[in-house]
C-alpha cells in the first residue's frame, strides 16, 4: 500500500465509484469494512462491514453517509438507521482491551474484523478497506487510503462500528463510574487520565497503551 495520495483527488462526499466497477464486472457481494478505536486508552477496537446493493438512487437513500468523524452522534445515528434499512448485510465486530494488550492494535484490529465477516449471513466476494489488510480472508481484496472518504461501503460501516463502540462505552460508564467513558469514549483527555491517576486504570484500560497512571 502507498503511503501518499493526493487529496484533491477525493469526491465531495463518499461515492460508489469502486463499487459500480466491482458490480460491473459481476460482483454482486461488495463489503465495505472500516473501524473505530484503535486510539483510546480503553475499551474494544470496532470493527464492521456493510454490503450495499448495487440499486439505483442509494446514494441518495443514504445521503449524509460519509466518514463517521465528521458527523455529529444525532448524525451518525440517523444514518446508522439508514444503513441498516438498506443494507444487504451487515455486522460489526469487538476485540476486547485485553486482546490489544496480547496481539497489538492492528492484529487486534484485523480481528474484529474478521468476527464481523463471520458473523455475515453471507460473506462478501470482495472486500473495499479503509488502509487495511485481512490476510486471513480469503477473498481479493482493495485497501484504500482515505477509504471512509472516498467509498459509499467504508463510510457506512464506518458509522456501524463508531455508534457500536460509542454504545458500548456508554455502558461501560454505568459498570466503571469514575472514569467518564460516556463523555470521552475512552480516548486520553485530559480528564481521562487524571481518572486513571486517580482510581488507577481499569480491566478495561490497554495495559499496553502508555498514558498518565499505567505502570511499565
Amino acid at each position: 500500500m502507498s503511503a501518499r495520495f493526493d487529496l484533491s483527488l477525493l469526491p465531495p462526499t463518499p461515492d460508489l465509484s469502486f463499487e459500480q466497477v466491482l458490480w460491473a464486472a459481476g460482483v454482486s457481494l461488495v463489503g465495505g469494512i472500516d473501524e473505530a478505536g484503535r486510539g483510546p486508552l480503553a475499551g474494544p477496537v470496532a470493527a464492521a462491514v456493510v454490503i450495499l446493493p448495487a440499486q439505483m438512487g442509494l446514494i441518495e437513500q443514504l445521503r449524509g453517509v460519509r466518514d463517521s468523524k465528521q458527523m455529529s452522534p444525532s448524525q451518525r445515528q440517523a444514518s446508522r438507521l439508514c444503513i441498516e434499512a438498506v443494507a444487504l448485510a451487515w455486522a460489526v465486530g469487538l476485540a476486547e482491551a485485553a486482546e490489544i494488550d496480547v496481539l497489538g492494535i492492528v492484529p487486534a484490529t484485523r480481528l474484529a474484523a474478521q468476527r464481523a465477516l463471520q458473523a455475515l449471513p453471507a460473506q462478501p466476494e470482495h472486500l473495499l478497506l479503509d488502509y487495511l489488510f485481512l490476510p486471513d480472508a480469503d477473498m481479493p481484496q482493495t485497501s484504500l487510503i482515505k477509504g471512509d472518504c472516498r467509498s459509499l461501503s467504508i463510510a457506512a460501516a464506518s458509522i456501524l462500528a463508531k455508534t457500536t463502540r460509542d454504545a458500548y462505552m456508554i455502558a461501560l460508564d454505568t459498570e466503571l463510574p469514575g472514569y467518564g467513558f460516556a463523555r470521552h469514549k475512552g480516548y486520553g483527555i485530559l480528564a481521562h487520565r487524571q481518572a486513571i491517576m486517580c482510581l488507577g486504570p481499569s480491566p478495561q484500560h490497554r495495559r499496553s497503551f502508555r498514558c498518565a497512571g499505567f505502570k511499565h
